[in-house]
This record gives structure tokens, sequence and C-alpha cells, in this order.
């Protein structure tokens, strides 16, 4: 009996033992689980990082590759849309397009205004470095309100054009303005030149190469062998004419000129740090040296005409082309 009894307390206490056993294996397994999981949690985030990493790197890789894209659809706009905008307006039959109606140049502008800043929207787009937002929203908008007032201001001008106007002269010593009567509409017609050439104008550059100043800031690599393609070099001229255009008839020379000084103050900067031009700036660089060229070219062509003379008085001397042509071309 005492034997059996002997027996049944040493089951309990054996059955009791592997009891406490298994309890405390299953908390030595919770324990080792709850600190695999921080190790585990941190690993995604670290993989995940990694990845976003790579990411951004092939993005920026990307972005720094020259936009031959953006910079074809620039030149060709330019020259269709606003250099081919007055030649389009004289070639056009007038019957066609009469004077009380916008003529062919007039939505030539209206496709200009809008073109023009959705691709300066996705030239920032594609900048390298991230850029001052307001600034750039600023700028566009801007932009689109000095091209508007200068699209009504140029389309009144040429209709005053296809009825005599001429543009080497002044707005008081055209030949169809300084007889009118009463003579409270010169002042009428004065302030829509002011609108025109000068309000406008304001409005429609600066802001524009701001914006270009702007991406080209962002422009640079410690990449030394980031050299132009050859699509970039097969556009340099027709972008460097656009632009000499675009100064001169525009009058805007000091603009360019402070812009440019402005470009080449970064550029010096930036090679002390270590920083060269990738493609994208080198092709905006490039384009600001031959336009100053070919200006300067054309100011010594003009510099001894006394009539062109008479109407841009002051140091700075930039004869408009399209005054050159009423002057020297249409007459003949």
């Amino acid at each position: 009996m005492n034997e059996l009894t002997l027996d049944y307390k040493t089951i309990v206490e054996l059955q009791r033992i592997q009891s406490n056993l298994d309890i405390a294996i299953k908390t030595k397994t919770n324990r080792l689980t709850m600190r695999r999981r921080p190790q585990s949690a941190a690993l995604a985030p670290a993989y995940l990082s990694r990845a976003g990493t790579e990411k951004t790197v092939s993005a920026a890789a990307a972005q720094s590759q020259f936009h031959t894209d953006l910079w074809l659809c620039f030149t060709v706009q330019n020259w269709i849309l606003d250099f081919g905008r007055p030649i389009a307006m004289i070639v056009m039959p007038l019957e066609w397009f009469p004077l009380n109606k916008p003529s062919v140049g007039d939505y030539f502008h209206m496709a200009y205004n809008v073109i023009t800043p959705f691709l300066l929207l996705k030239l920032i787009e594609r900048s390298p470095t991230a850029l001052p937002r307001s600034a750039v929203y600023l700028s566009i908008i801007t932009f689109v309100m000095g091209a508007s007032i200068h699209l009504v201001g140029d389309s009144i001008n040429h209709r005053l054009i296809l009825s005599g106007y001429q543009l080497h002269l002044s707005v008081r010593e055209n030949p169809i303005i300084k007889d009118l009567k009463p003579t409270s509409l010169i002042d009428s017609f004065e302030l829509l030149y002011y609108y025109d050439e000068h309000l406008g104008h304001c409005m429609w550059y600066v802001p524009f190469f701001l914006i270009l100043f702007l991406y080209f800031t962002g422009c640079f690599t410690q990449a030394k062998d980031e050299k132009m393609p050859y699509s970039g070099w097969l556009l340099l001229g027709p972008s460097a004419v656009y632009y000499w255009y675009l100064i001169t008839e525009g009058q805007i020379f000091v603009l360019y000129v402070f812009t440019f000084f402005a470009m080449v103050a970064t550029v010096m900067r930036q090679r002390r740090m270590g920083f060269m031009l990738d493609s994208n700036g080198r092709f905006l660089f490039y384009n600001f040296i031959i336009t100053l060229g070919l200006v300067l070219v054309w100011v010594a062509y003009l510099w001894n005409d006394e009539v062109l003379r008479k109407k841009y008085p002051g140091i700075i001397y930039v004869p408009e082309p399209w005054s050159f042509y009423t002057l020297h071309i249409k007459g003949s």
C-alpha cells in the first residue's frame, strides 16, 4: 500500500515538473519572438530606404540626361509661333483674316501663350534639384499675363502696319497718327505702344528669363566628363538665332546681360565647390554666349544708321529687326 502511494505521489510530482517545464519553454519562446520582431521590423524600413535611395539615384541619373525632346519643342515652337508669327500675318491674304477679326498671327500668339508655359513647367519638373515652387508659379502666372497683354497690343499694331504705320518712327511722328483729331487719340495710341512694347515685354520676358536661370542653377554635377550630345550641337544654332531675335525685337538687352552675368557668376561659384555644368546647363550657357556675339554683330552693322539712331537714342543702342525691315526692305 505504501509503495502504491509513493508511486502515485511520484507520478503527480513528475506531472507538475513537466507542466512547469512546458510553461517555461512557452515563456522563453514568446520572449525570443518579441525580441526578433523589432529586428525584422527594422530590416523592412532599411530595405525600403535602400530601395528608395537606389530609385532616387536612378531618377537623378535619368534627369541629368540631355532633354532633346524639350529643347527641340522649344526651338520649333519659338521659330513657328513667335518668329514666324509676323511673317504669317504678312504672307496670308487679307481677305482670309479681315481687320476686324483675329489674324493668323493672333492665333499663333494664343498657341504660344499656352505651349510655352507648359514646356517651362515640364523643364522645371526635370530639374535635377528642387527649385522654389512659389517663385516658379508666380513667374509662370506673370509670364502668361504679360504675353496676353502683348497679344492684344501686337494684334492692333499689325493692323496699323497694314494701314501705313512705320515701325522705325515714333508714335507721334507716324504719318497716319500725327494728324489725328482730337489729339487726345495720339495719347491713346502711345498708351497702346506702352502696353505692347514696355509693360507687356517686361511681364513677358522677366519671368521667362528668371525661370531659365532658376533651372540653370540646378544644372551642375560632379561628373567631369558630361558633354553635350550631338543633338544639342545641332539645336544650338537655331536656338541662338532665335534668342538674338527675342532680345533685339523685345528690347531686353539689359535683362539678357544681367541674366548672363548671373549665369557666369553661378558657374564660377560652383566650380570652386567642385561642380561642373551638365549637358543641359552647357546648352543654355552656350546659347547665351552665341547670342551675345550675334547681338554685337547686329549693333555694329547698324551703328551708323541715322534714322534708327533717332528712334533708339541713349547709351544702349539695339535696333529692332522689324524696324530695320520697314525702313530698308519693305520700301525697296
